[in-house]
């Protein structure tokens, strides 16, 4: 797949400078995203408007939609979703042990292919904590 091949090649530049593959591929996607909500932005503005509503806490807690949204984006074989959900799960608190069990249900799910994206989606979560705590520890110095 094209998605995964540019993920693959953007794993390869990690020395680059950036971030991580993850969070170029979340630039990456902010960066056309803008230009779609120029080009429809009414069908962009409902679409953040259900995913702002779908994500509140009722009485399944926001951690939790977002765990949900990291395995059903791993099933669904959605790199870009993977790269969201799994920085959204880390702000939302969740640990990598609750992570790795969501993940779990989406190997359940999805069979092989799940267990592929399901190594992607760690590694992403990992990445983002990583930068997270780097970011951290530069503030308290």
């Amino acid at each position: 797949r094209e998605s995964f091949a540019r993920l693959s090649a953007a794993q390869t530049n990690k020395g680059s400078g950036t971030m991580g593959e993850f969070h170029d591929r979340i630039a990456e996607l902010d960066k056309h995203s803008r230009e779609l909500a120029q080009l429809a932005p009414d069908a962009i503005k409902a679409f953040g408007t259900l995913s702002r509503e779908a994500q509140k806490a009722g009485a399944v807690d926001h951690k939790t939609k977002e765990l949900i949204a990291l395995a059903i984006g791993v099933a669904m074989r959605c790199d870009g979703c993977i790269a969201y959900h799994a920085r959204n799960s880390l702000r939302a608190g969740a640990t990598r042990q609750e992570v790795a069990e969501a993940l779990a249900v989406a190997v359940q799910m999805g069979g092989g292919p799940s267990m592929v994206h399901s190594a992607d989606a760690l590694r992403a979560y990992d990445e983002f904590a990583a930068a997270a705590e780097a970011k951290a520890a530069t503030a308290s110095t």
